[in-house]
């Protein structure tokens, strides 16, 4: 009996014991599910498995998982289109034209695909228009060298020869990168349709047709940033119909005598700002045509140039409109002219609404212009319409002028009178040679609110009798 109790109790003891070893592996199951359920809370989703592929946007790491851009269900962000993955060779020799188109054919048909042009390679391709629509947030990343065929004799029979890279009917797209985009102008300079090529520094009549190397067409909310852009056979960049464009840390250059290489054209162009760049070049550092509005331009340094001009404008009798312009915190060095305005007799429409603040003149002939008779030869003649000029203001310009040439040049139309025009703070001394002291206007109106060096005393108080008619020059 004593066993049999003895046996009753140490079974009870042990089913005791199993139990309360069972809860505790229940327990610890169920702690360590808790930790692991706290932990996924926390992770941050970009270690998260996706499946829409790579999302790093570095040109040195491209999609190491390649993406069908043909599919339409395809929505892979910061897809990288390496043209060197396309055949593009990148010796500088080698028509890599086809590799590009490639490239931006897939990129244009994902969000934020970015067509890579890398690092140590020099691309040659042909006249080519990349065109949209596209899907939003493309890039296209020069970090080697892009050109075009060298020269006039090398260029391609069939292809344009007024234009190079042609950006069309895009949205939201950068052009962008640490490279840099070669013109291969030299040959283009010296043809002999060009001003003073020809024989004994002559000027040959004829077709001269060379091409813009960068063209922004029909397109909006753009972004340009980070590039070096020289020797264009004419102008650098050229924005023509489009809408919200940011240029930013350009460094535009070509030599001092190359005819025709505007830095930056806009035109048909509304709500630009233009910052933190240094274009020297042959023509205007920077040019504004007709239909534009709305243009910003700041932090820029112009020179060598034929400085920062509106115009030219109403040539063949059109009509032109340009509005609110602000030029502001500008060094303008070694040039032709400095703060330009252009016009033809002629011309109907208005220039208003113009600021020019904070610009630092050095060596800088034709400081101050604005020039209503405006014309390529001798033949012009005067006309009874011109472009209206009014609300212009001249405030803190200090600096040196070019003594050949009068500082401050206000030749308005005969029959439309500049009016509104305001000085303030503006101090031109001699760069070398004796001050010029004879600053010239005509039918210009306008006030000083300080002092001018030198004195400006052409230019008239008030408003003149007869105004312009708001039939020909509104806009």
């Amino acid at each position: 009996m004593e066993i049999l109790r003895r046996r009753l109790l140490f079974l009870w003891i042990a089913t005791i014991f199993l139990l309360q070893k069972s809860s505790n592996v229940e327990g610890r199951h169920h702690v360590t599910k808790k930790h692991n359920n706290r932990n996924a809370s926390r992770r941050s989703p970009a270690y998260a498995p996706s499946p829409k592929g790579p999302i790093s946007r570095s040109p040195n790491y491209p999609p190491s998982v390649p993406s069908d851009p043909n599919d339409p269900t395809n929505s892979c962000r910061n897809c990288i289109f390496d043209v060197t993955s396309h055949g593009a060779v990148g010796d500088g020799a080698t028509d890599d034209t086809a590799a590009f188109s490639a490239a931006w054919k897939a990129a244009c048909q994902v969000e934020s695909g970015i067509v890579l042009a890398p690092a140590d390679h020099a691309f040659m391709i042909t006249s080519t228009i990349f065109s949209g629509p596209c899907k939003p947030g493309l890039v296209f990343q020069v970090d080697g060298v892009l050109m075009p065929p060298n020269g006039p004799d090398n260029w391609p029979k069939s292809d344009s020869n007024k234009q190079w890279l042609v950006f069309y009917r895009l949205d939201h797209m950068t052009f962008t990168g640490t490279g840099t985009i070669e013109g291969n102008g030299k040959d283009w300079w010296e043809l002999p349709c060009k001003p003073h090529r020809g024989p004994n520094g002559s000027t040959l009549r004829g077709p001269c047709n060379s091409p813009a190397l960068i063209r922004f067409f029909m397109s909006s909310n753009l972004v340009v940033s980070g590039l070096r852009i020289q020797n264009s056979p004419q102008f650098h960049m050229k924005f023509d119909g489009c809408e919200r464009v940011l240029i930013d840390k350009l460094l535009i250059s070509s030599p001092k005598l190359s005819p025709n290489t505007d830095g930056i054209h806009i035109e048909n162009t509304k709500a630009v700002g233009i910052y933190n760049s240094v274009i020297g070049n042959g023509d205007d550092c920077i040019s504004i045509g007709p239909g534009c509005s709305n243009v910003n331009i700041e932090t820029v340094t112009c020179g060598p140039s034929h400085g920062i001009s509106i115009g030219s404008l109403g040539v063949h009798n059109s009509h032109a409109c340009v509005s609110n312009i602000t030029v502001k915190n500008v060094n303008i060095k070694n040039s032709d002219n400095g703060l330009r305005i252009k016009t033809w007799q002629g011309g109907t429409g208005s220039v208003t609404g113009i600021s020019f603040e904070n610009i630092q003149m050095d060596n800088v002939r034709n400081s101050i212009i604005i020039d209503q008779y405006y014309c390529l030869s001798k033949a012009c003649r005067n006309e009874t319409s011109a472009v209206y000029l009014a609300d212009v203001t001249y405030r803190n310009i200090k600096g040196t002028y070019d003594v050949r040439s009068p500082p401050i040049h206000f030749a308005c139309s005969d029959s439309v009178a500049c009016t509104n025009i305001t000085m303030s703070e503006v101090e031109l001394l001699p760069y070398d040679g004796v001050l010029v002291d004879d600053p010239f206007c005509w039918n210009a109106y306008g006030t000083q609110e300080t002092l001018t060096i030198p004195p400006i005393d052409c230019l008239q108080d008030g408003m003149p009798q007869k105004l312009a008619e708001s039939s020909l020059y509104g806009c």
